[in-house]
């Protein structure tokens, strides 16, 4: 079980996160913090609470007069454009210290000049920067009215920097983003994985490969599935989002498009599976750590957080081109070592709450100073 440093006691600490819309890696990050500072109030775009556990939702939560609007929840990217305006609205109470979880506008937000704010940056805004095609799709005419939004949004993103004192990445790979669009430095602190919930259970191998993803074009869930369906093998695929409809109509008789799980379905998937595939590149990726702490390998693209989290050969195995046959490759390669569980999992407990913990401590002591 994780502690909290005694000293965080003392720190009169408000939270803020881009919105609460369900329970997902950003948002494990934020129940950590909202239980370690229980008097904190929490800023938000807008706010869903049937989709937020009560660790939060008991919370002071104020949004922005985004929440206001019927389905933003579900419909918010349309309202992308008036982020920027919706966040600088929000009104802070002074603290000592407001750390923003932010991929986001929520590392824009405006404080007063007592109030140090931390930002632990997921990625700088991924609408504006990167990734333009896998969430807008590639309509030219739909590109040709968002391509100067997105250029209005990066240059707002960039000069809202200055609003930081800290910067914080969840990996080096973010850290040279923070670097590159914001000519700031940071440091690095790796995301929370509960490796006490996700354990080894010896012996329960069985034949399928796994992935676990939301189902949104930038993941490549895709691709897994059209390699699978040219090696045969059986593949199961855990997750939900915009894409299910669409690889539930590909997918052939050997790959298993199984939905929304609960996180003890999830863990038992992981305990069970032969590898975990990891097909597109993430800022960090808990999926692959929440596996290897189960004692399973991961078959990783090799660029992205995989190249900090996965060690080729000892807990995992690389693929560095995003094709078919690239990823048939690596797997048979995976299938084909004698792999060490106990190795496996050790890899993943760098990576544990309380080093999480740990290293936001360091960089609360830092900011403050």
């Amino acid at each position: 079980m994780y502690q909290y440093p005694k000293e965080w006691k003392d720190l009169k600490v408000s939270l803020t996160h881009d919105w609460l819309t369900g329970m997902r890696g950003g948002e494990r990050v934020l129940q950590i913090l909202a239980d370690a500072f229980p008097e904190s109030r929490i800023y938000t775009l807008f706010h869903n609470p049937d989709a937020i556990i009560e660790a939060i939702n008991k919370h002071d939560i104020t949004t922005s007069w985004l929440n206001g609007i019927p389905n933003i929840t579900k419909n918010y990217r349309n309202f992308l454009p008036l982020f920027p305006s919706a966040v600088n609205t929000i009104k802070t109470l002074d603290t000592q210290l407001m750390i923003s979880t932010s991929h986001c506008v929520a590392k824009s937000i405006q404080t007063s000049e007592e109030t140090k704010h931390l930002c632990y940056c997921f990625t700088p805004m991924r609408y504006a920067w990167l990734f333009h095609e896998e969430y807008f799709g590639r309509n030219p005419i739909k590109n040709s009215v968002i391509k100067p939004t997105l250029g209005s949004l990066r240059k707002w993103d960039k000069a809202t920097a200055d609003r930081v004192n800290l910067f914080v990445g969840i990996s080096e790979h973010v850290k040279q983003r923070i670097e590159d669009f914001y000519g700031r430095d940071a440091l690095v602190v790796y995301p929370p994985v509960d490796t006490d919930f996700f354990k080894l259970k010896e012996d329960v191998k069985e034949e399928f490969d796994l992935v676990v993803s939301a189902l949104v074009p930038y993941k490549k869930v895709d691709l897994a599935v059209e390699a699978y369906k040219e090696s045969g093998r059986h593949l199961k695929v855990i997750g939900s989002g915009g894409a299910f409809e669409a690889l539930k109509k590909k997918a052939p008789p050997n790959v298993e498009i199984l939905g929304r799980l609960s996180d003890e379905e999830i863990r038992e998937h992981y305990q069970q599976a032969g590898c975990l595939v990891f097909p597109g590149e993430e800022d960090f990726g808990i999926v692959p750590v929440e596996a290897m702490s189960c004692g399973t390998p991961v078959v990783a693209f090799a660029k992205g957080g995989a190249l900090e989290t996965v060690v080729d050969g000892e807990s995992g195995v690389f693929f560095h081109e995003q094709t078919t046959g690239s990823l048939n490759e690596a797997v048979e390669r995976c299938h084909q070592t004698d792999w060490d569980s106990s190795k496996i999992r050790t890899q993943a407990e760098k990576f544990s709450i309380q080093a999480f913990i740990d290293g936001i401590d360091g960089a609360i002591k830092e900011c403050l100073r």
